[in-house]
């Protein structure tokens, strides 16, 4: 039976906590009694962050620096955790196990064996954990998964995406900032952030679900940009000025699918360019390209003129809008990366209302996140490829029916939406 209201507590309040605090204590349904941060001031603001939402009902909000008393303490539905990288397993895992849907920000996983016990907690528990990866709800990415899923790439082949973002500035003052990023590029090498992308590719391919991840092969460029930004900004005598950073400039990897697919991410984050996702999919019908995040190219039989010559995706995105988007559009699109943030939170909490599978589950979590480790393992050993762990144990062959809901990834789930042409 749907709960009318559920109660979520937050775990991590920085800068992206905060931000993702103060939207989903708007959504409908639910209130956030409980907020964590291990350093006291960020507590203490998350408190005032519900507070000042305008859902805000005059409900007790408690603030906690141990994520572990959090849990012991409050009866709560579900956690939403956006620490550290290296931190989400641990904590999605511990509130799972004392009964709470869980939540995770996005990140690469540190080990293959954390990504088990994720798999493992929420089989033994019954509660879910799911990857809030906003971009599978991003408008474009929506409406090219309807096209697929329609017909109009033909049978899809290859694809690629990236996170290509420059952080030179967010990296750097890591330390002063307390931020997690600084930490990961002193030390790792290899495919740190890539669900961005490969969410939506993955609900493309039907990973997980008639398809698999089979192997992986990364490389890494040398890593010049990070200290080339300090020298500029800080100066010769600065520490990280002549820091050897591990984590290369640019991560190329190459992602081998089941059927024969073909998956190429690249991560670029410390070098100067502008923002880009660089998503491509390309079929036997046609192709779409990224080439900036506002440049979209199109070129497909029976859509669009010829497919030897581009044209501007955005004169089509109208017409194949995704139901969610149209619907979305007509209420008004909220804040939070172009509107994706509230529809991710808007599932998360669908699913905890319904105390059902999330359109996001364990198995897509544990398999995006996985990519990090193994990308690391292949760039120490010179771009070998590196077995994928099927984290279904074989159930993706022939798994059990997804659950169909508006906020649905694997499926456009038009019987949830007004389909008269008023609406559209």
């Amino acid at each position: 039976m749907k709960k009318e209201t559920v109660r979520i507590g937050v775990v991590g309040l920085g800068g992206r906590g905060s931000g993702m605090l103060g939207l989903l204590a708007e959504v409908p349904g639910v209130i956030c009694p409980a907020v964590c941060d291990r350093v006291p001031e960020r507590a203490a603001h998350g408190v005032e962050v519900v507070k000042e939402c305008d859902g805000y009902a005059g409900y007790e909000v408690r603030s906690y620096t141990d994520y572990k008393e959090m849990f012991a303490k409050e009866t709560l539905d579900a956690v939403m955790i956006s620490t550290t990288w290296i931190t989400h397993a641990e904590i999605a895992v511990a509130a799972m196990r004392a009964g709470m849907h869980a939540a995770i920000e996005v990140g690469g996983a540190a080990s293959i064996e954390e990504c088990w016990q994720m798999v493992r907690a929420s089989e033994e528990t019954g509660k879910f954990c799911m990857l809030l990866e906003n971009c599978c709800y991003d408008r474009k990415e929506m409406a090219l998964f309807k096209m697929v899923k329609e017909g109009l790439f033909g049978e899809v082949v290859h694809c690629e995406g990236g996170y290509r973002h420059d952080l030179r500035d967010e990296i750097s003052l890591g330390r002063e900032n307390i931020h997690g990023r600084l930490y990961n590029f002193q030390n790792r090498n290899g495919e740190l952030y890539p669900t961005h992308q490969l969410g939506p590719i993955c609900k493309l391919l039907d990973i997980n679900r008639k398809n698999r991840m089979l192997t992986v092969c990364s490389v890494a460029s040398k890593a010049v940009g990070l200290r080339e930004w300090n020298k500029k900004n800080k100066g010769e005598d600065y520490d990280l000025s002549s820091y050897p950073f591990t984590q290369g400039d640019i991560v190329t990897s190459i992602i081998k699918c089941a059927h024969g697919e073909t998956i190429v991410l690249t991560h670029d984050c410390s070098l100067p360019r502008p923002y880009c996702r660089d998503y491509v999919i390309q079929g036997t019908k046609g192709i779409f390209k990224e080439a900036t995040e506002r440049e979209l190219r199109i070129a497909l039989e029976g859509v669009t003129e010829n497919t030897h010559t581009f044209e501007d995706f955005n004169n089509y995105i109208e017409k194949y809008e995704h139901p969610l988007w149209r619907e979305y559009r007509t209420d008004g699109v909220k804040a939070g990366h172009g509107g994706m943030d509230w529809l991710v939170l808007c599932a998360f909490a669908e699913a905890v209302q319904e105390d059902a599978e999330p359109p996001i589950d364990v198995y897509d979590t544990a398999a995006w996140m996985a990519i990090t480790c193994l990308s690391e393992q292949s760039v120490a050993m010179g771009g070998m490829p590196v077995p994928i762990p099927d984290f279904t144990n074989g159930k993706w062959i022939d798994r059990a029916p997804f659950r169909r809901s508006k906020f649905c990834v694997n499926a456009v789930c038009e019987e949830y939406f007004d389909n008269t042409e008023e609406a559209k």
